[in-house]
């Protein structure tokens, strides 16, 4: 949030307004009480989603402005795949797990955060990715 958000509460719900994201997340609590966070802030956010192949279907459906993945999906399954085509359409992905070392290459996402993300973190990283994107 900035400063002048952070005086004025009303302003509070525009901050990602107008932002698609896609939500990979596997834990149904950590995904809702995300998905709630994004969209209080505005966001149109699809997902969560447990798995890649749901994560697919969204994305099928809509197409995001960025990508916030939980890297250790369901039934073991990791989201190398779709964070590479998530990459390859030019979709900027922002992983978030709760390890500390990850086997993704620091090129093919745009930030690593770990779990718990504070939305004061979570806003620093997001809002530069929208800015660079609305730039394009």
């Amino acid at each position: 949030m900035t400063l002048s958000n952070a005086r004025d509460p009303s302003r509070a719900s525009d901050t990602l307004k107008g932002v698609r994201i896609l939500l990979v997340e596997d834990s149904w609590h950590v995904g809702m009480a995300m998905k709630m966070l994004l969209e209080a802030l505005g966001a149109d956010v699809a997902g969560p989603a447990a798995t890649g192949a749901e994560a697919e279907r969204l994305l099928s459906e809509h197409v995001p402005d960025l990508a916030l993945v939980d890297f250790h999906v369901r039934d073991g399954e990791l989201a190398n795949g779709l964070i590479d085509r998530l990459r390859d359409q030019g979709i900027d992905v922002v992983v978030i797990t709760g390890y500390e070392v990850l086997p993704v290459p620091p090129k093919n996402v745009a930030a690593i955060l770990q779990k718990p993300v504070s939305k004061e973190l979570l806003l620093a990283t997001v809002r530069p990715l929208i800015a660079q994107k609305a730039a394009r």
